[in-house]
């Protein structure tokens, strides 16, 4: 078994793992990320798209977001429908703000080939096996790759490696809540030009469907479906049809063309907390879970790496612990507002295939008020684009090298 020593050992390449490691690594300390698929399986996952204002200055912090830039949409609203009545909600307008719709899949492959290209280490088809000693200065993780077994000790480990990760089991008195939606989501990607110049998310008497992009010839669709749905029972014409009745609005028709690409999303929400035991770190999918209809889960992973990555940076560097002493609670608090806002635009949005016409007429009152409310537009608006990214985050390229 080969045995080597880093600072900070990072179990996962996602999001979270890749722009934690480009922090560290920028700031001259030490780090390995250790990720179990494949490279071209990591590059090849089709994620979410929305970038928030915070995550554009993070990318852009890292030196990473040129092709984004370049390849990027920029919007300033977004669309919500309501039995075929169409709304604007107006970020420009509104809160002065935007989202960038740039794939998640191309945010790591500029990741991916910028570690890459500066030979910080990155070791694929690694499978961390055994996590020990995360109370004492020095904890240790045990791995297998192609070459045979490895153990690497280190400073900190930062569990990135998803809900069913190591990490996560390895964090004892752990207290998890879950929700699960009845429904979830078929998507598709589809060779055609989009129809819209910005998402629609449309409700009606059928079910949710969204209207989403990933560049100027490629659509991504979604449409609400049972959690217990059956995708053989959808033919590509039916999902084609059904998304023009859902989205149906006077003058739009759907641009259709090849589907490349079908899948099922379940709808659930998931917090788990703390977020770290000793020098074990948990960031991303390992902690916590939201539904898609927010368009957060992308966003708060680079959160939790950007609080995650200043904290340590603080301690190795400035040898100050106190910002790294408050990284679970501080994660916990904006996860559960995250968790609160995407729950409001999932219910918002989805038909409730159990409601009563009390709650019916609830949800009726929520959209009218998004419609015709500037606060209430407001409000949604801000939430949906986030806060840029503040002077606590750029203040640590001072350590950068």
């Amino acid at each position: 078994m080969s045995q080597y020593d880093t600072q900070v050992a990072i179990i996962g390449a996602g999001p979270a793992g890749l722009i934690l490691g480009h922090l560290l690594s920028l700031a001259g300390i030490d780090n390995v990320i250790l990720e179990s698929r494949t490279r071209d399986y990591v590059e090849a996952r089709v994620r979410a798209g929305v970038l928030e204002q915070a995550s554009v200055g993070l990318l852009d912090l890292v030196g990473v977001a040129d092709r984004l830039k370049t390849e990027g949409l920029v919007h300033e609203g977004i669309y919500l429908q309501f039995n075929q009545q169409r709304h604007h909600i107006s970020f420009g307008e509104l809160v002065e703000g935007a989202v960038t719709i740039y794939g998640q899949q191309e945010v790591l492959k500029d990741l991916i080939g910028d570690r890459v290209r500066h030979e910080w280490p990155l070791i694929f088809g690694a499978e961390v096996q055994v996590i020990e000693d995360v109370g004492s200065a020095k904890p240790t993780l045990r791995y297998r790759d192609k070459d045979g077994d490895h153990e690497v000790t280190a400073s900190f480990i930062a569990a990135c490696d998803g809900t069913h990760g190591i990490g996560r089991s390895s964090i004892p008195s752990m207290r998890t809540y879950n929700h699960d939606y009845p429904y979830s989501w078929l998507g598709i990607l589809a060779d055609a030009a989009p129809a819209t110049d910005e998402l629609i998310y449309a409700y009606s008497d059928r079910g949710f469907a969204l209207y989403s992009m990933r560049s100027p010839s490629i659509s991504r669709l979604y449409l609400q479906v049972p959690s217990t749905e059956d995708l053989t029972h959808w033919s590509h014409s039916q999902i084609w049809e059904e998304l023009s009745l859902r989205l149906a609005s006077t003058g739009f028709e759907v641009t259709t063309g090849e589907i490349t690409e079908v899948g099922l999303t379940p709808m659930r929400s998931v917090v788990s907390t703390p977020m770290r035991h000793g020098h074990l770190f948990l960031a991303g999918d390992s902690a916590h879970v939201v539904p898609p209809t927010g368009a957060k889960g992308l966003n708060l992973a680079l959160q939790d790496a950007l609080d995650l990555g200043v904290g340590i940076i603080h301690a190795i560097k400035g040898r100050d612990y106190e910002d790294l002493d408050g990284y679970s609670d501080r994660c916990i608090a904006r996860v559960w507002q995250i968790q609160r806002f995407s729950n409001f635009m999932t219910s918002l949005m989805h038909l409730n295939y159990s409601a009563d016409e009390y709650q019916r007429q609830l949800q009726r009152a929520d959209q009218r008020g998004v419609s015709i409310s500037r606060a209430e537009a407001t409000s949604l608006a801000e939430r949906y684009v986030g806060r840029p990214l503040d002077d606590r985050a750029r203040s640590i390229s001072k350590w950068f090298v």
